[in-house]
């Protein structure tokens, strides 16, 4: 190795290291703010974000802003940002008392849910691009534009819902379990469908592939169920009968599955941070276990790579490239996309026996959308589908229904005696 190309590996080391530097010490100042306003902190997260970018940091000192990030985000912060989503997955997989599904009105109602919250946002989308395409994207065909528009709207951000329902304390009881159930479902049918919408919209869809896509999702999770989960039983039963139910060699061997599991569900097509979560799925009965990974690994996922990922989403992000013009097709998508969410899985919720104050936390919790869906906005801008305009207002469209969650469930979650109390520190 040379002399030059040493001094370059030390020179991107060093402008990750400040860069990531940066990242964490912004995202947990905001995090307190933000946790100190009621919100939960992830959302203080979110923000800290969008303000190191253009839309504020950027925007008022540009050169600085280039000479620490550069132009664009550097692929060590992109990998970073997404080995963090995986870990993260896995973690908000493994926390989660599935077992509360084994209510027959739980299981019906997650499905009915998801499917609503899905149907529903998808139409609405699909409607707001048909009436959008002519004023906001002149020039791009109309129907994969307005499926984008459908697709982005209709997704709901699991990782993100996870870490509210953890910081509001909902994670083991039938609302929570109902809520990210749901919400997976949701977004597996999304990524579907987007893997689809995208090769339509590049000219390869080939509805043929698709069934094949399906078909290798429903061997994967067979093969997981019947295979990995048994597996898996036995080897933590092993070290949990010793005093470290998490040694080196059971957190090295969980962190190649989590790993390997992602891997597959990437090559099925439905992106690889639904590995995390499928392998979080697997384990989540072995509480020493999991609480084990919490303490060890799971702090460092949510200090060090979830900040990552939200910074590096709000660097490609500019909140302030809208126009004064711009205002009403804003306001209209905000409208579409909360509604469309909220009343649909509110009615259905209702349908099966949940209360009127449960109901509403629940049309809340799946409204709650976060930059995740910044994935299907960045593969619809990157194949000229999506203009700028469209994707930074779906961006703020994402934003504000998840500032809008922290407030709300402050507000319903005491009415139905979880007691008024401050987000706890993730």
């Amino acid at each position: 190795m040379t002399v030059s190309s040493v001094q370059s590996t030390e020179t991107l080391v060093i402008s990750t290291a400040l860069q990531v530097a940066i990242m964490i010490g912004a995202a947990r100042v905001m995090n307190a703010v933000f946790r100190r306003l009621g919100q939960p902190g992830v959302v203080g997260e979110i923000v800290a974000g969008l303000l190191l970018g253009p839309s504020l940091f950027g925007h008022l000192f540009p050169e600085a802003s280039v000479a620490l990030f550069g132009a664009k985000a550097s692929p060590a912060i992109i990998i970073l940002s997404q080995i963090g989503l995986i870990l993260l997955m896995f973690q908000i997989g493994s926390d989660f008392e599935f077992g509360l599904l084994g209510r027959g009105r739980n299981r019906w109602a997650v499905l009915g849910v998801a499917g609503v919250s899905v149907m529903a946002p998808l139409a609405a989308g699909y409607a707001f691009g048909q009436a959008s395409a002519p004023a906001l994207a002149d020039g791009v065909r109309a129907a994969p534009y307005s499926l984008f528009c459908g697709v982005a709207v209709a997704i709901t951000a699991v990782p993100i819902l996870g870490r509210i329902l953890r910081e509001f304390d909902l994670t083991r009881t039938e609302l929570g379990v109902v809520a990210i159930s749901a919400a997976a479902l949701n977004d597996v049918c999304g990524w579907v469908m987007l893997a689809a919408i995208s090769a339509f919209a590049a000219g390869a869809y080939d509805g043929a592939s698709t069934l094949w896509q399906v078909a290798g999702l429903a061997a994967f999770l067979l093969l997981v169920w019947f295979g990995l989960r048994p597996l898996s039983d036995r080897v933590i039963a092993h070290f949990e009968r010793q005093d470290d139910p998490l040694p080196a060699n059971l957190l090295a061997g969980t962190i190649a599955a989590i790993f390997l599991l992602a891997t597959c569900t990437f090559k099925l097509g439905i992106f690889a941070i639904f590995g995390g979560f499928i392998g979080g799925l697997v384990v989540h009965r072995h509480a020493r276990y999991v609480e084990a990974w919490r303490e060890r690994a799971g702090k460092f996922v949510q200090v060090f790579f979830l900040p990552i990922f939200f910074t590096f989403t709000g660097l490609r992000t500019n909140v302030l490239g809208l126009t004064l013009d711009d205002g009403g097709w804003l306001a209209a998508l905000l409208a579409i996309s909360i509604l469309a969410k909220t009343v649909p899985v509110f009615l259905t919720a209702r349908a099966f026996g949940f209360s009127t104050g449960e109901s509403a936390v629940l049309g809340t919790l799946m409204n709650t959308r976060a930059l995740m869906e910044l994935i299907v906005l960045n593969v619809g801008y990157d194949l000229g589908v999506l203009p700028h305009k469209v994707f930074t207002m779906l961006v703020i469209m994402a934003v504000v229904t998840t500032v809008m969650t922290g407030p709300l469930l402050q507000l319903l979650l005491p009415q139905l005696g979880y007691g008024l109390r401050r987000p706890v520190e993730a």
